[in-house]
């Protein structure tokens, strides 16, 4: 099951900081940033067997979708997404566990989202599935 992990802002006179503070870098071995200068483009849908993943949003914001694939030669058309909005206004951060595939959208034009993954890209591109963006959702209408 995908879940979020809270963290905090906090803002004074010197500026703002966004932190994860019960979110813990174990495992990690790769992380990377999206950037999005243009909000009516999709990503996705793409995934992992093999895979943990970890979504942060810096800048803007973005909607994020994931199915738990359960067949992946043939997924079934009737997967049904869970659906998460987030935005550089509440520090939280999405963590997906093995064996699901994610969407992408940005909510606004410079959006920034920090992936985190368990892989390293050698392994990453031996367990890569991707599917086309419309496949369980129509991210263009969010």
């Amino acid at each position: 099951m995908v879940t979020k992990i809270e963290g905090e802002i906090f803002n004074d006179h010197r500026g703002r900081i966004a932190s994860l503070n019960d979110w813990h870098l174990d495992g990690v071995r790769r992380t990377y940033a999206i950037h999005h200068p243009d909000a009516s483009v999709v990503r996705g849908w793409h995934g992992h067997q093999d895979e943990r993943k970890w979504f942060w949003c810096v800048k803007g914001s973005f909607t994020l979708a994931f199915v738990e694939i359960d067949d992946w030669h043939d997924p079934s058309p009737d997967l049904t997404p869970e659906i998460f909005h987030v935005s550089e206004h509440k520090s939280e951060i999405v963590c997906v566990p093995k064996g699901y595939a994610n969407c992408i959208k940005a909510g606004e034009p410079g959006s920034i989202l920090m992936v985190f993954s368990d892989k390293i890209m050698e392994e990453a591109l031996l367990d890569s599935w991707r599917w086309p963006a419309g496949k369980w959702l129509d991210m263009t209408r969010m």
